[in-house]
This record gives structure tokens, C-alpha cells and sequence, in this order.
């Protein structure tokens, strides 16, 4: 069983910074995709950053230029360094994992709240 655990979601005002992690942990096989998703109050669910064998990162265009994905696959771990934050990135965060095998596990999602 695969467990991801994020943190570093919060409130920040317009303009600032927050890092988001997601380390994974338990029995799994190698892990070959990590992503960030987001969902909004009544939007659809969207994919904000992926990063694939630890190196090919992809960013939706609404976050481009302001968001960072990165992996440690020694650690499991994908972060999300998200700078000049906006009200519109106001939104719960999830983790999301795919491994060689094509399972995918979903972390609880952090709430991100920025204020203008």
C-alpha cells in the first residue's frame, strides 16, 4: 500500500511564495510520473505540473513562469515551489504518483488560499 503525504499548503497574500511536498511512502514500484492537480471551488479538477523520470517537467499555462515542480526520486518526494501567487490559485493541491506498473495513487490534497 502507497501512502502520499503533502504539506506546505496555506494562506499567503498576493505576490508570495509557497513550496508544496509529497513524499511517498510504503510498497510500490518505481515511480515514473509525479504531478500536481488542483481543484478550485465548482472548476473542474486540473493538472497545474508534472515531472516524468525526474527530469521532463510540463506546466499548465496558467502557472507557467511561476511555478517550479522538482523531483528526489532517492526520497520519493516531488515538490511544487509556487511563486507570485494569485487569488486565482486559490484551490486545493493534490499529489499524484504513477509508477512503472501504471498504478496511481493520490495524496489527501492541501488547501492553498491566496489573498488579495
Amino acid at each position: 500500500q502507497v501512502r502520499l503525504v503533502e504539506s506546505g499548503g496555506g494562506l499567503v497574500q498576493a505576490g508570495g511564495s509557497l513550496r508544496l511536498s509529497c513524499a511517498a511512502s510504503g510498497s510500490h514500484a518505481s515511480i515514473i510520473a509525479m504531478r500536481w492537480y488542483r481543484r478550485a471551488p465548482e472548476k473542474q479538477r486540473e493538472l497545474v505540473a508534472a515531472i516524468t523520470d525526474g527530469r521532463y517537467t510540463s506546466y499548465a499555462e496558467s502557472v507557467k513562469g511561476r511555478f517550479t515542480i522538482s523531483g528526489d526520486n532517492a526520497e520519493n518526494t516531488v515538490y511544487l515551489q509556487m511563486d507570485s501567487l494569485k487569488p486565482e490559485d486559490t484551490a486545493v493541491y493534490y499529489c499524484n504518483v504513477v509508477d512503472v506498473l501504471n498504478s496511481i495513487y493520490w495524496g489527501q490534497g492541501t488547501q492553498v488560499t491566496v489573498s488579495s
